[in-house]
């Protein structure tokens, strides 16, 4: 038997419906944007990195791995794990695979563990990508993405988003 009435049930759901409404909203307006930017800067591989990363930083915001350290530090440390590999044996699966653990390896011992930023050395691996590829786009769509999510939080009543900077 539970001890929730029928109107605090009822209140519960309605919450749950309003936070998925307003994750939903800024997630789709997020990756509007960087699609826009994606199209805008003809360069395809810009929105890869960061679809999942922005459904962690709008829809999770308490997690550790969306906070900024994570979000951005998480994304250039593995983005430079792929490129360092790249650079020493080329393309290939075997490349990418071992570029993906060093990535995690990374990602652990600097303290900026951003699942999602698993996907950058497997693009630079497999795309043979070059250091560029580190500031755009992956510097500047961190950036960026930690910028609209501070905004978008204190917009839909979250002024307490991050709950650290580093």
């Amino acid at each position: 038997m539970t001890d929730q009435t029928p109107a605090s049930r009822t209140s519960g759901w309605l919450r749950l419906v309003v936070a998925g409404v307003i994750a939903g909203l800024g997630s789709a307006l997020a990756i509007g944007g960087m699609e826009w930017l994606s199209v805008a800067a003809d360069y395809p591989l810009i929105i890869i990195p960061f679809a999942t990363s922005i459904v962690l930083v709008i829809a999770l915001p308490d997690a550790e791995p969306a906070q900024p350290r994570a979000l951005i530090g998480g994304h250039l440390v593995s983005t430079i794990a792929g490129l360092v590999v790249v650079m020493l044996t080329g393309p290939s699966a075997w490349a990418a695979a071992a570029a993906v653990g060093l990535a995690v390896f990374a990602m652990v011992i600097t303290d900026t563990m951003h699942p999602p930023a698993g996907i950058n050395p497997l693009l630079v691996v497999l795309n043979n990508l070059s250091w560029p590829f580190l500031i755009a786009p992956v510097l500047a769509g961190a950036l960026l993405l930690a910028l609209f999510a501070f905004i978008w939080h204190r917009l839909s009543g979250r002024p307490d988003w991050p709950a650290r900077w580093l």
